[in-house]
C-alpha cells in the first residue's frame, strides 16, 4: 500500500509541474492519501471512469491533434492483455485500437490462438494519435502510463503481451530492444508479461512473423496450464 501511496503522491507533484490543472498536491490533500492507508481496499474504479479521465486530460500536445481518444477495448475481465505503443490514423478515425492494417494482423494472430478480440483487451500507451508517426515522447508515455497502469488494475489479467519495444520498455522499465526481450515471460507485478514484436513491425519484417507465432504459442500453454491449475 505504501509503494502505491508514494506513486501517487509522484505523480501529483509531477502533473502540478507540468501545469496541468485539477492536481492538487497540497498539505491536506497528501493527508488525505496518506490516510488511504488506514481505509479499506478502494472501491468504484472502473474502466469506464478511468475513460472518462482520460477524456479529459489535457496534459500534453497531443490532446490537440487527435480526432479520437482510443481508450481500448475488449473484455474488462480478460485473462489476456495486448499492449501496443499508440494508436494509428484508422485508430484515431474510429477511436478504436488496432483496427488498421497491423490492428488486422494482429486480429488474425488472437484468431489463430483460438481466443476472439472480444475475449482479451487491446490498449496501447498512449491514447491519443502521433501525429508525426514518431516514437512517443518520454513526457508522453510519462503522462499516459498512469492510465494504462489502473487498466491494469481493473482488469487484473492474468497474462500481458507487450507489442513492440515501446510497450516493452515502458511496462519493464528497460532499456533493452524488445528482440531480446521476447521468447521468455518477465514478471510485472505479479503478472507473466511476454514482449514480442509489434504487428506494424511484422508488416515490414515477414521473417519475423515465426518468431511471434513462437511467442504466441508459449502464451497460450501457460494460458491453457493456468486454466488446469484453477480447476
Amino acid at each position: 500500500m505504501n509503494s502505491i501511496i508514494d506513486e501517487i503522491q509522484d505523480s501529483l507533484r509531477f502533473y502540478k509541474q507540468l501545469g496541468c490543472p485539477g492536481f492538487d498536491c497540497s498539505k491536506d490533500a497528501i493527508e488525505i492519501i496518506n490516510n488511504w492507508e488506514k481505509r479499506p481496499a478502494l472501491h468504484g474504479e472502473t474502466l469506464e471512469s478511468i475513460k472518462k479521465d482520460v477524456e479529459k486530460c489535457r496534459c500534453c500536445r497531443l490532446f490537440q491533434s487527435r480526432r479520437n481518444m482510443v481508450f481500448g477495448e475488449g473484455d474488462p475481465r480478460a485473462r489476456l492483455m495486448f499492449v501496443g505503443e499508440a494508436p494509428g490514423p484508422e485508430e484515431d478515425d474510429q477511436g478504436k485500437p488496432f483496427v488498421g492494417p497491423a490492428g488486422q494482423l494482429l486480429t488474425k494472430i488472437i484468431n489463430a490462438m483460438h481466443l476472439t478480440r472480444t475475449r482479451v483487451y487491446l490498449c496501447n500507451i498512449l491514447k491519443c494519435l502521433q501525429p508525426l508517426n514518431q516514437n512517443p515522447e518520454p513526457d508522453e508515455i510519462s503522462i499516459c502510463y498512469p492510465f494504462l497502469k489502473r487498466q491494469i488494475r481493473v482488469i487484473k489479467p492474468e497474462f500481458i503481451c507487450a507489442l513492440g519495444t515501446v510497450a516493452a520498455q515502458t511496462l519493464l522499465k528497460t532499456k533493452k530492444p524488445v528482440s531480446s526481450l521476447r521468447g521468455r515471460f518477465h514478471d510485472f507485478h505479479g503478472i507473466r508479461l511476454m514482449p514480442t514484436y509489434h504487428p506494424d513491425y511484422l508488416l515490414q519484417n515477414e521473417d519475423k512473423k515465426r518468431a511471434v507465432w513462437e511467442d504466441m504459442k508459449k502464451l497460450m500453454q501457460a494460458l491453457e496450464r493456468q486454466r488446469g491449475n484453477r480447476l
